[in-house]
């Protein structure tokens, strides 16, 4: 999906879908099947699967286009696949976290309220466990420390097929240190936010999704991306 896409009014198809993709994973911890959707919204295979592309492109989800039942493999804040983090629910795996920036929303959820999740992760650097609570919003109880959220692709590359690699790209790590040696096995350079800035830098997504059924498109506009960076002090020199 390209960057700086036109907006453009999401059709009702792709605007219950959303809402009722946020409302299945919400409850049950996995995504919906085709048979799912055509159950509770009656669309037929096209149908579904174009308004599944349409979210796509507006940068919700990721589905594998390329298969017959356009397989989906993210809708943020939920990952299809084993991904950096996992959301436990009363002492059991709820589900996958979209990612290390992603799990500092994801107990936003309307669906979530009232739930109270313990964060599983580690550091990108050595493996190290990582984790925290989040409920409604408030991360609390790190262990074994406030863990910073490394970020090794530039803005400049999000989204130029679809979020999977900007998402597979924001890590734990547990200091800058850890970082640094990061960066080194993985040959990029990256930068650091602390959990107090990803909490700002997610504040946006996180008070208007499921809530807001009219939500727009989320365009991928690095250059409005970076300076939202660069305001909450990140240190983007990195890349450039």
């Amino acid at each position: 999906m390209p960057q700086n896409v036109p907006m453009w009014d999401l059709s009702e198809r792709a605007l219950q879908l959303r809402a009722f993709v946020y409302e299945h994973w919400g409850r049950h911890g996995v995504g919906p099947t085709l048979r799912d959707v055509h159950e509770a919204l009656g669309f037929e295979r096209r149908q579904a699967i174009h308004a599944y592309k349409e979210l796509g492109l507006a940068t919700y989800c990721v589905v594998d286009g390329d298969t017959q039942n356009c397989n989906l493999l993210k809708f943020q804040p939920y990952s299809a696949f084993p991904s950096q983090v996992q959301a436990f629910l009363d002492d059991e795996l709820f589900c996958f976290v979209g990612c290390a920036m992603e799990s500092t929303a994801f107990s936003k959820m309307p669906e979530h309220a009232g739930r109270t999740f313990r964060m599983e992760s580690w550091c990108a650097c050595c493996l190290e466990p990582i984790s925290f609570t989040a409920s409604e919003g408030v991360l609390s109880g790190y262990a074994p420390s406030e863990p910073l959220i490394h970020v090794s692709l530039p803005v400049w590359d999000w989204n130029n097929v679809d979020i999977t690699l900007m998402c597979d790209s924001m890590n734990f790590v547990l200091d800058a240190d850890h970082a640094e040696r990061y960066e080194r096995q993985v040959g990029r350079r990256g930068v650091l936010f602390t959990m107090a800035q990803a909490l700002l830098f997610t504040k946006g997504t996180a008070d208007t999704r499921g809530y807001d059924y009219h939500r727009p498109p989320d365009i991928v506009n690095p250059a409005m991306i970076l300076k939202g960076m660069q305001m909450l002090g990140v240190d983007t020199s990195n890349w450039g």
